[in-house]
Order: structure tokens, then C-alpha cells, then sequence
């Protein structure tokens, strides 16, 4: 686990983005108010997007300039997710993250043969801490 506040975030993507390439799926999980969509803010800054990032809890989706795609699952699921067609979507040659991820989504990815990074963020006093698995 790495443990980091939010002026210290940056780095740490850094070596996310370097590791993962020019696109890819990022799952995010942690309790509310753990900083998933600060994380995705941070991230988006660190691509140099000028952009205003929000959490998309009820659009689901959010876009950023046609490289980052901003999910959040959380008011449907993984069902509402592929009944709305989104999974489709993780084809595209961007970074997709996705707020609110659970093991349901990651079976779904595995067997359709996708590859991602799930990061888990823990609140740690006023910073956090993130577990990165990779699953090829």
C-alpha cells in the first residue's frame, strides 16, 4: 500500500499512467468519500486535460477531451452498466476509469479477455492509501 495526501497523488499517477500505457481500464474501489473521483481528477491534470472533472453518479459516463472516459457505477451497478450498453465502450482506445468497481465487474472483464488495473483507496487519518493490482 501506498500511502500519499493529495499534494503527493501526482507522482504516484505518473507511474500509473507510464505503466499502463496511452490507454487502458482503471477499476477504482473505496468507501464513499475515499477520493475516487479526486483520484480521476488527478489524473485527468496529470494527462495536462484542462478540464472540469465532476463525478458522473448520475449521468454514469462522463468524457474528457476524447481520451478519458469517467464512470460511476454506483446508483446502477454492474447490471445498469451493461444494460446501458457502456461496456461496449471499453473497446475505445482511451483510459476508462470506473468508480465503484466490485468483483462482478472484474469477472465480466477477465472472461471478455480485458486487462486492467484496480486500485483500492483506503482513508488513512486526512491522507490515503491505494492498493494497485494488475490483471492481464
Amino acid at each position: 500500500m501506498n500511502i500519499f495526501n493529495i499534494d503527493e497523488l501526482d507522482e504516484f499517477i505518473k507511474d500509473i499512467i507510464f505503466d499502463i500505457g496511452s490507454d487502458g481500464i482503471v477499476l477504482l474501489e473505496g468507501n464513499l468519500a475515499s477520493g475516487k473521483t479526486t483520484f480521476v481528477k488527478k489524473f485527468v491534470e496529470n494527462l495536462g486535460l484542462h478540464v472540469s472533472v465532476s463525478s458522473p453518479t448520475f449521468s454514469v459516463m462522463n468524457e474528457y477531451e476524447d481520451r478519458v472516459c469517467h464512470y460511476d457505477i454506483y446508483q446502477n451497478g454492474v447490471e445498469g452498466f451493461l444494460q446501458s450498453g457502456l461496456l461496449e465502450k471499453l473497446d475505445e482506445p482511451k483510459y476508462h476509469l470506473i468508480e465503484w468497481s466490485n468483483e462482478r465487474l472484474e469477472t465480466i472483464l477477465k472472461k471478455i479477455g480485458f486487462s486492467y488495473m484496480k486500485i483500492s483507496i483506503e482513508v488513512i487519518k486526512n491522507k490515503r492509501g491505494y492498493t494497485c493490482i494488475h490483471s492481464r
